[in-house]
């Protein structure tokens, strides 16, 4: 029996769950204060306040580090690569804390798993990271040769809900066609097609609806404008997009639990923000099905937000003609994580390895159009 420690970390949460095989035995969920967040210059610069947060737990229950086999941390932004397991290792620490592919708080449960490995010889693996690409050609391109569409998404939760799902239809994953929609603090919104995510808005840079904390997708021309309005720096204008978006921006708040409170109590700005996130998500939601050029085996809804029967009914009234619609609240992160290490360990896969991109031929796999 293997134990194995994941790490999975949020813009304001830490979690932290145990592992034996496949079985959770032990987890918590940290949440973190923005306000405490915010004194930090960067995410990166939280790297020891959530190792602290991570070993501090770990004592508390009379755990042992050197007791785990492996460490699976959730991934980061790195640069494009194949979806699997690989082991975090330097050029990975690297890319992640030079932020030159995006800065989330994912990265540092993957610099922590490196750290742990360098200071107790346990070794980390993460499985499926944020990045992981496997678009079609014609999803890659944005409309100027400057600036190309890359995957940035909740791949992990994407693919281990998808599973699910194809269990529940009886069909397996690599023969189902799927619209999958994560919803949390980002909003990630992928189309599913024979075992791959063929195309997926990129949630972490605010493409796409917008969400509890983060902007989505913004009128161009007037973002522009207001980047050399000399009002704003750099900073300000990236936490307008992720972080201080959304919900933030309109109504002060991103507890959807709380913003609901409102809505029942009458507040109109409430009411209009929150049906106008559920608007663009339905949308999107309906853009991605035409992708495949085939009929929709399901909808898949999962995510925090997806425990809210009200948010989730709104979104259903707007494309729940499309294909049948299937339900699954929460994440299924740390186990994936968990099962990524677990298999590395029981020699059922290679680790696959991970190269800075000026080293590799291409700068990441083009996926054959399948359809």
């Amino acid at each position: 029996m293997k134990k194995i420690l994941v790490l999975n970390f949020g813009s304001t949460s830490s979690k932290i769950s145990i592992f034996q095989d496949e079985v959770e035995v032990n987890k918590t969920s940290i949440a973190h204060n923005t306000a405490t967040l915010n004194q930090f210059k960067s995410v990166i610069d939280q790297r020891d306040f959530r190792k602290k947060a991570v070993l501090e737990w770990l004592e508390s229950i009379n755990e042992s580090i050197m007791s785990f086999d492996a460490i699976a941390p959730r991934g980061g932004n790195v640069h494009p690569i194949a979806s699997g397991t690989y082991q975090v290792n330097q050029d990975m620490v690297d890319d992640l804390e030079s932020g030159q592919y995006g800065v989330h708080a994912s990265a540092l449960a993957s610099i922590i798993g490196y750290e742990l490995f360098k200071a107790y010889g346990i070794p980390a693996y993460t499985t499926d990271p944020i990045v992981v690409d496997e678009k079609i050609p014609e999803a890659r391109l944005s409309g100027n040769r400057i600036l190309k569409r890359t995957s940035n998404m909740h791949v992990l939760n994407h693919k281990a809900t998808a599973r699910i799902a194809a269990l529940q239809i009886g069909k397996p994953y690599e023969e189902c066609n799927f619209v999958v929609a994560h919803m949390g603090g980002g909003i990630t919104i992928g189309a599913h097609y024979n075992g791959k995510i063929i195309d997926a808005n990129n949630g972490f840079d605010s493409d796409g609806p917008f969400s509890p904390e983060r902007s989505g997708s913004l009128p161009v021309g007037d973002l522009v404008r207001l980047c050399f309005s000399g009002q704003y720096d750099q900073l300000q204008i990236l936490r307008m997009i992720n972080g201080e978006g959304g919900m933030k921006s309109y109504l002060g708040e991103v507890d959807v639990r709380i913003i609901e409170d409102r809505i029942d109590k009458g507040d109109k700005e409430a009411i209009l923000a929150y049906d106008a996130m559920a608007y663009q998500v339905a949308k999107e939601i309906g853009a991605y099905s035409v992708v495949s050029q085939e009929k929709l085996d399901a909808i898949v809804l999962t995510g925090g937000l997806a425990y809210s029967e009200k948010f989730t009914s709104k979104i259903i009234s707007y494309m729940g003609f499309l294909a049948p619609v299937l339900i699954f609240p929460g994440e299924n992160e740390a186990l994936a994580l968990a099962k990524g290490a677990l298999r590395v360990l029981n020699k059922e896969i290679n680790t696959r390895i991970y190269i800075k991109e000026n080293q590799e031929d291409t700068l990441w796999p083009i996926i054959e159009s399948e359809r």
